[in-house]
């Protein structure tokens, strides 16, 4: 069973999914990608304590203060190599960027392998199911280019902006 609540945040309206324990899903309102919790009957159920630390955690963070991931009871599922990125993604400090090809080549030597592809790295970190907690907005290409994000473009942007992230060598990618 799953419960909800919601939560307004200066990037717009997100909900907060647990188990009734943990943290299991941040969705966004208009998310560029179905979550798979969706299908799942969520009950609304605003008092679960689990909530109450992740507003907390939440307002803290858009108050540009850094709250540490751990400091929430987290419980996602994912495959071994999903479950690899996603702790990679908190490694990545504040402020701070690292492209798909360095998770890439940290997810290959983890796995002893000689290389990872970006892109499968690109699917793991898509496939998020707490973004700004698990900061996969810290995430960009090699070249610099903010591709993809569940909670849109510019959200990435302003997420990484109340950062402080300097965006001056980074690009939005260009519409086909």
């Amino acid at each position: 069973m799953y419960y909800k609540t919601s939560y307004t945040a200066p990037i717009g309206s997100l909900t907060l999914v647990s188990d009734g324990q943990n943290l299991v899903s941040i969705l966004f309102e208009r998310s560029a990608r179905p979550s798979p919790i969706l299908q799942n009957d969520l009950i609304l159920q605003d008092g679960l304590p689990v909530f109450d630390l992740t507003r907390n955690w939440l307002d803290r963070y858009f108050s540009r203060q850094r709250p540490k991931t751990s400091e929430l009871p987290l419980l996602f599922t994912g495959s071994e190599f999903q479950q690899t990125v996603w702790q990679i993604l908190q490694t990545i400090p504040y402020g701070e960027v690292m492209s798909y090809g360095e998770i890439a080549k940290t997810v290959a030597q983890k796995f002893g392998k000689v290389r990872m592809s970006a892109q499968a790295v690109g699917g793991a970190v898509g496939h998020n199911p707490i973004p700004i907690v698990i900061p996969c907005h810290r995430v960009v290409g090699a070249n610099g280019s903010l591709t993809g994000y569940g909670g849109g473009i510019m959200t990435k942007v302003r997420l990484l902006e109340l950062e402080g992230t300097d965006l001056s060598n980074m690009f939005l990618p260009k519409k086909n």
